[in-house]
């Protein structure tokens, strides 16, 4: 069925089964599909495929980039097509899109952020729309859990959980384990968050505290902040996990606690890992209508 996008060329460089979801329904509304790294099957017939990333931008009046992100060079790796992993160097394509044309990615390492600005880009962080990152936290919660439940021998009932954060995936993080039954304290930074910790029945820590507690079984980070240095980490005993949800580098020095024996699992993209199908959702859900608003804006600044 067509759409308001029926007939914009719009170009998606690399994917997980996320950005698959999201191509096809993108498909059904009419949109010219232009796809680097997808799977020629199905649907995903209709659209044009290109090798070369920096062909299917050309024209294109949005590009969009994987949840899942770039490296930290601006090279996307996520791909599902037969090119046995070829990198997009998306870093090398940006100078290659017109000013002012809407460029989503999850979240945009500081190379893509400094080349979008540099090029006139409007760059959308899709991991930081509300819509998008309220609806993420879920899987990705759930996900953080499973993780703690594969690397420990004993249930999180009745454990001692600190997260650090009450952002959007701390929230749903706690909400869940204390359903589960789990003793949880929150660490932050900030009182208001704090006293939201006590509403949701766990215990607050203020984050200059965190040195004067280290009895945790398990500690869940989602501040991309460094949080838990060498310093604090040799307070732990060994057997604490450590699980790091925050986007790159996490807040973890993760090759401290290798040196100290403490397993700590920097868990990055678990929407499109533990629940593609609903991370997919999510992405059709609230793609196009971004996609129509953003390009509606386009077309009036374009007339003015």
């Amino acid at each position: 069925m067509a759409g308001k996008l029926a007939g914009i060329p719009i170009a998606m460089l690399g994917c997980d089964l996320r950005e698959v979801d999201l191509a096809i329904a993108l498909v059904g509304l009419g949109v010219d599909l232009r796809l680097v790294g997808y799977p020629k099957h199905g649907v995903l017939k209709k659209a044009l495929h290109f090798q070369l990333a920096n062909e299917a931008v050309r024209e294109s009046r949005a590009v969009i980039a994987p949840m899942s992100n770039t490296d930290a060079a601006g090279v996307i790796h996520s791909r599902m097509d037969d090119s046995q992993g070829a990198p997009i160097d998306l870093a090398e394509v940006i100078p290659l899109i017109r000013a002012k044309t809407p460029v989503l990615i999850g979240v945009a390492k500081p190379v893509i952020r400094g080349l979008a600005t540099q090029y006139g880009l409007v760059l959308l962080e899709m991991a930081e729309i509300d819509e998008i990152a309220i609806l993420n936290s879920i899987p990705t919660a759930e996900g953080a859990i499973q993780v703690a439940m594969e690397n420990t021998d004993f249930t999180l009932h009745d454990s001692h959980c600190l997260v650090l954060g009450l952002g959007r995936c701390g929230t749903t993080l706690v909400q869940d384990l204390v359903a589960l039954g789990a003793k949880v304290t929150v660490g932050s930074r900030s009182g208001k968050d704090l006293a939201r910790a006590v509403a949701l029945n766990a215990d607050p820590l203020l984050l200059a505290d965190l040195h004067v507690r280290s009895d945790f079984d398990i500690i869940f980070n989602t501040i991309p902040a460094m949080v838990l240095p060498r310093a604090y980490l040799r307070l732990l005993e060994q057997q604490t996990l450590i699980i790091d949800i925050a986007s790159g580098p996490g807040g973890t020095d993760f090759a401290a606690a290798e040196q100290l024996g403490i397993t700590a699992i920097h868990a990055l993209s678990l929407p499109g890992k533990v629940a593609p199908k609903t991370a997919g959702e999510i992405l059709v859900r609230t793609i196009p209508h971004l996609l129509e608003k953003l390009l509606g804006e386009e077309q009036h600044d374009f007339e003015r």
